[in-house]
């Protein structure tokens, strides 16, 4: 029986299966149990605010096809308490609903209260105004802190307790996490750090949510809450839970690496995610592996933490705009399939593990009912032939597979036999004449201008209480006669640029990792005053680390060298301005932009300017996206709503940007007469600016051959086991399927044979059934979906006996 009909038969199991309901949930130190059944369960991390409303339920249910069970969620204090009881639960905030649609379509919820989350986040999700409360002391025993945290913490609980979402009430919450990857932080506290983590722990209890609390990254977590683990290969790193009656559970296999501007995308495999969960299922006796993140999103307005780029995750099996990313979506779906078919077994049968190989182990469970299942490791980075129950299975390098019956592999984690596909971008609509732009010059301060003075360099932070991201230094410069000098600034990070007398002398910046910096450019000086005009612009505040409330950004120390006298002006008296005059203007808006008056788009970009234009929305239904690849640094609002900040001037070591294209969800969007408004700090040219649709274009599929599977002798005690029979020795098959609304429009290649490589990169082997497209194009050309046994009669005849083949067919959707 080949692993395709195992899959099959499971999904198509699965798709008629009913939903989640409420009732009792607590734990063994096997896994957790809901309703008396022990549940081994699959997660995906989906953040409410990084989507919008209108996506979330088709995110929701493209997580559920993929196998997963739960979905996770951060709470975002920040977003719900923006000031001192003011609380916020509109639009992309609207936590109820987000998880009563959750609920809707069958699935739990693990909700990750924190409140303080990191998530690359602004301040780890922490409000400002925490910042001024006296005598406070972030995450530690200190009063002021645990006052707040507690006051938050009961708000949402009870919040969601109204609305009977505890599975307790009949609801979908399952599991909840107080504070967050605590004990990376927690020594720095001294004996400040334990009696905190006790205290977050009994108040979370206290609570009475009717369901059990984690703690992730901390090893000694209170009883009863759960300790957890985060990370990439928690089947190696994991401690393991802190008691004998508490389950392993994972709340953060990160799917992708998050990126950050200057950075080069690092890609985490399919194939390495799923083998280090098959890992933890079995080193640990894993029950709960959740991904992180399932689907990223989006970083709207200023809530990226500092230096993280607007997309967030966009790696994950679901990318930025919600679109399934294959095959890392598939293989996944795949591996849950698999390892659903041997839950039961896997949560009540007895285990034994031993030795195949120097570096290969089997992992067999058997049940009350003489079920069995086992998983046959490789941990070698070649591959391995193993002799297993009298019947021998080659093992690819670095791979678990699943036998469900202790005899069929229906999945290994090293073979990918999903589709891949290839997501591109196109133009609608190109913003490229100079007579539909136009701009607004914002005022550069001098000292004059300014309202807030002192004698020394103020903290960025504290002054401007994170309204913008801009604070202005503005102060005067006397010298007797002209000269060529040097500014010197030293910065705490992020951003400098530097005005002498109303012109741009220069710029610098920090980095993730290295924030300070110190910007050095050459000045002309006028006898007599001189008008030094320095704008400080942090790109998102701190989210980690411990004492956060004690971080800087801004200036530190401000020199001029002039000939051979040095000028130390870091204690001269400054004025400041807080933010620009287009945000106080809030001229991004239909109604700010009214109020100032607009010039003709200057031929020659110039920096500090406001750009707008008005633009009609793409027609259809996919994705949208705005192609800011000819801008340097600023943000960008649609309709008043800002879609993020950009960067597209700061480069990866390889010469490109982190970043080009910004997400626009289509709920931002009117048909007609939309407004665009950009802010631009440095001299990018809008002319290069397009508005772009997302789609999945190109498809492939690759299988080959495989080892003839052991001879099988079924029983017919169930139906899945006579259904099973009926299939054994299917062929292995090409499935394609373009998104909907999307045909195969043309074959791009297919070859049957002894191919070269795989969907990332193929050739034609040595040999090749010269039939190939033509067969392909017949059964596929012009349908949505597709499927293409590796057949020698579907090709007309083995091109090349006794040569182990494969199929790749790679598609156009049109």
């Amino acid at each position: 029986m080949s692993m395709w009909w195992w899959l099959w038969w499971l999904g198509t199991v699965a798709s008629v299966s009913g939903g989640v309901s409420g009732g009792d949930v607590t734990y063994d130190g096997r896994s957790l149990i809901i309703n008396g059944q022990r549940k081994l369960l699959f997660s995906g991390s989906i953040h409410y605010p990084r989507s919008t409303p209108d996506m979330w339920p088709s995110l929701i249910s493209k997580a559920k096809q993929g196998g997963l069970d739960v979905i996770d969620t951060y709470v975002f204090w920040n977003l719900h308490e923006p000031q001192p009881g003011q609380y916020d639960f509109s639009g992309r905030r609207d936590i109820v609903s987000f998880i009563k649609e959750i609920q809707s379509q069958g699935l739990y919820v693990c909700l990750r209260i924190g409140p303080f989350i990191e998530s690359e986040w602004s301040y780890g999700g922490l409000p400002f105004w925490l910042h001024d409360v006296p005598d406070i002391v972030f995450r530690s025993d200190n009063e002021p802190f645990k006052f707040y945290m507690k006051n938050f913490t009961r708000k949402i609980v009870n919040m969601l307790k109204s609305e009977n979402l505890f599975a307790s009430q009949g609801g979908p919450i399952i599991i909840s996490q107080i504070e967050n990857e605590y004990q990376n932080v927690e020594k720095a506290f001294h004996e400040k750090g334990p009696p905190y983590v006790i205290w977050a722990a009994e108040m979370a209890v206290g609570l009475q949510t009717g369901v059990p609390w984690v703690m992730c990254k901390q090893d000694d977590a209170p009883d009863p809450v759960i300790n957890t683990c985060n990370g990439m290969k928690c089947g190696e790193t994991f401690v393991g839970p802190n008691s004998p009656n508490k389950p392993a559970l994972w709340t953060e296999n990160w799917t992708h690496f998050y990126d950050v501007y200057g950075n080069i995308t690092k890609i985490r495999s399919a194939e390495d995610i799923a083998y280090n969960v098959a890992l933890f299922i079995l080193k640990k006796n894993g029950s709960f592996i959740n991904y992180y993140m399932y689907h990223g999103g989006t970083n709207f307005g200023r809530n990226a933490s500092a230096f993280i780029i607007t997309a967030y995750y966009d790696q994950a099996p679901l990318d930025e705009y919600g679109l399934i990313r294959q095959p890392k979506w598939g293989h996944l779906k795949e591996l849950h399939a698999a390892i659903k078919l041997c839950s039961e077994t896997l949560l009540y049968g007895v285990s034994v593990n031993f030795s195949l190989g120097a570096l290969q182990e089997a992992y067999v469970f058997h049940g009350d009912l003489r079920e069995c299942a086992a998983f046959l490791v490789n941990t070698d980075v070649k591959k391995a032939l193993v002799q297993f129950q009298n019947s021998t299975y080659e093992l690819p390098p670095k791979s678990i597979s699943i036998l469900p019956d202790c005899k069929t592999v229906a999945f290994n984690t090293a073979k990918v036999n999903t589709q891949v596909n290839t997501r591109s971008r196109k133009p609608t609509m190109k913003f490229d004449s100079v007579k539909t732009w136009e701009e607004y010059q914002e005022v550069i301060p001098i000292f004059d201008d300014t309202s807030i003075r002192s004698d020394v360099l103020l903290e960025q932070m504290n002054t401007t209480k994170d309204v913008s991201d801009y604070l202005w230094y503005t102060s005067s410069f006397q010298i007797s006669e002209g000269s060529k000098s040097v500014l010197s600034v030293n910065s705490f990070g992020h951003v400098v640029h530097a005005f002498v007398n109303g012109v741009l002398t220069g710029s610098g910046h920090g980095a993730n990792r290295h924030p300070s910096f110190t910007l050095e450019t050459n000045i002309s000086l006028n006898s007599g005053a001189n008008n030094i005009s320095l704008l400080s612009a942090m790109v998102g505040l701190p989210d980690s680390g411990a004492y956060l409330e004690r971080r800087a950004a801004g200036l530190q120390t401000v020199s001029i060298q002039e000939n051979q006298e040095f000028h130390n002006l870091t204690n001269y008296s400054w004025g400041y301005q807080v933010g620009l005059v287009g945000e106080r203007l809030q001229i991004y808006t239909e109604e700010g932009s009214s109020d100032v008056q607009w010039s003709g788009l200057d031929p020659s970009p110039q920096p500090l300017t406001w750009y707008k234009i008005n633009f009609d929305a793409p027609g259809g239904t996919d994705p949208v996206a705005i192609n800011l690849g000819s801008m340097g640094k600023g943000e960008a609002w649609i309709n008043g709503q800002s879609i993020g900040r950009y960067w597209i001037s700061f480069h990866t070591p390889d010469g490109f940007p982190s970043q080009i294209w910004y997400h626009i969800p289509r709920s931002f969007l009117k048909p007609t007469n939309n407004l665009l408004v950009l802010f631009e700090e440095e001299s990018g040219n809008p002319l290069g600016i397009s508005i772009d649709t997302v789609s999945i274009t190109k498809v492939c599929g690759h299988v080959s051959d495989s080892n003839p599977p052991p001879v099988i002798s079924w029983n017919t005690q169930t139906l899945s086991q006579h259904k099973q029979k009926k299939h054994c020795g299917r062929r292995p098959k090409v499935q394609l399927s373009c998104p909907p609304k999307r045909y195969i429009s043309k074959i791009l290649f297919a070859s049957f044979g002894s191919l070269s490589g795989n969907c990332e990169g193929y050739a034609v082997g040595s040999c090749h059934s010269s039939n190939s497209t033509d067969v392909v194009e017949k059964a596929c050309v012009g349908k949505r979906r597709c499927t293409v046994p590796q057949s020698y009669k579907k090709f007309g005849g083995d091109p090349c006996p006794g040569i182990r083949k494969g199929l790749l067919i790679e598609a156009q959707c049109g």
